[in-house]
């Protein structure tokens, strides 16, 4: 245990040749009928890893293959671990069993290194990162990266692997998450104007707490500046500083409202509800409240970085230039994001019907599960 602590290349002979071989994602190394699958750690929250493992369990059972959450149950044929664990020894034992590991890898904690987040939340980031890159260079069979950018990502960061890998989107349940146009709170669009009476722009992020609030303070601006032309609200989903909230409810010179955490069952409600998404983080590795958005047929505004140019595409909303160094946190150009928005908001029906069309053709969660299960059971 103390050669994997200190991250030595603990696997025997046998093993460390099986894994060279493994260099493609072709053909069929599992020849025994895929029955259970472990998806480990068992994350439970409102959006992100969380998010995936809901989805893909049900994607899983609706084939009729069980899913296990325990690394020890001998009954597995995969384990898919969700970015990273503490239980390292148990992904070891799971691993001298046989039994082969995926890892599904988020995007890398960094936020932290530019501004200051709290001792705490630095300390837990840094712990985290050094977590998932142990795992992906000596526990990993095989890595699923969640887009493009953020396979680059950790090759530009953290080094290319000596094993197979490939990108896969996150997807959504299409019949859950869908444009019903009979939304309580949706305003529909006039006939005569196709425009609504107020337009709602929405906001949703686990946290925009802490340091992590640069995207609220862009939201809030951009609705301001909306707000001169158009009658707007900024409605936000996601945990808020209450001081930092007070502060904006008495200066924000645009209407402003906070749902706080609300349970995932009302999200494809929240979505419908408003007209156009602000995706506010920078450099996302594959936001699933982006694609939650588009599959309800809601247009999708954020800055081109990160892997929203891989999910947006310009029938589906649009992205612009960040206006700075976004590794650096530069202030962005708001600006560019108004003039985008207003495009979007007095063309509203194409861009709504071009982002479903495009969630069904490509982030449907039957395609995302059924890609997993092919590279699950391939070998070069």
């Amino acid at each position: 245990m103390e050669r994997i602590l200190r991250g030595e290349c603990f696997f025997d002979d046998a093993v460390f040749l099986q894994r060279r071989r493994l260099k493609g994602p072709c053909g069929n190394e599992y020849n025994t009928p895929m029955t259970r699958i472990c998806i480990y750690p068992r994350v439970e929250s409102m959006g992100g890893v969380g998010s995936f493992r809901l989805k893909f369990a049900e994607g899983l059972k609706s084939r009729g293959i069980e899913v296990s959450y325990d690394l020890d149950d001998p009954h597995v044929d995969f384990i898919l671990v969700l970015a990273g664990t503490k239980n390292l020894l148990g992904l070891y034992r799971a691993r001298k069993r046989g039994i082969p590991i995926i890892q599904r890898l988020d995007g890398i904690n960094w936020v932290q290194r530019k501004r200051w987040t709290g001792f705490r939340y630095h300390l837990r980031a840094e712990y985290g990162n050094a977590v998932l890159s142990f795992i992906r260079r000596f526990l990993a069979d095989k890595i699923v990266y969640q887009s493009e950018f953020t396979n680059q990502w950790w090759e530009d960061w953290y080094g290319e692997t000596r094993v197979p890998y490939t990108v896969i989107h996150n997807a959504v349940d299409l019949n859950v998450y869908n444009p019903d146009p009979r939304s309580k709170d949706f305003s529909p669009l006039r006939a005569d104007t196709n425009a609504p009476d107020k337009y709602r722009l929405l906001l949703v992020e686990g946290s925009l707490a802490g340091g992590l609030d640069s995207g609220l303070r862009w939201g809030v601006e951009l609705a301001e500046k909306l707000s001169k032309v158009f009658p707007i609200e900024l409605l936000v989903v996601g945990r808020v500083d209450e001081v930092r909230k007070k502060e904006i409810l008495s200066k924000a010179k645009a209407d402003v409202k906070f749902l706080g955490v609300v349970p995932r069952e009302e999200i494809p409600e929240i979505d419908r509800s408003a007209h156009l998404y602000f995706s506010a983080e920078v450099n996302p590795p594959c936001p699933n409240a982006v694609i939650e958005a588009l599959a309800c047929g809601l247009p999708v505004l954020g800055f081109d970085t990160g892997s929203l140019s891989e999910l947006v595409p310009p029938t589906a909303g649009k992205t612009v230039p960040y206006g700075g160094d976004q590794w650096k946190l530069e202030e962005p150009d708001i600006s560019a994001l108004t003039e985008a928005a207003a495009k979007i908001l007095t063309n509203l029906t194409p861009y709504r019907a071009g982002a479903r069309q495009h969630a069904e053709e490509n982030l449907g969660l039957e395609q995302m599960v059924k890609k997993y299960l092919i590279f699950l059971t391939e070998q070069e």
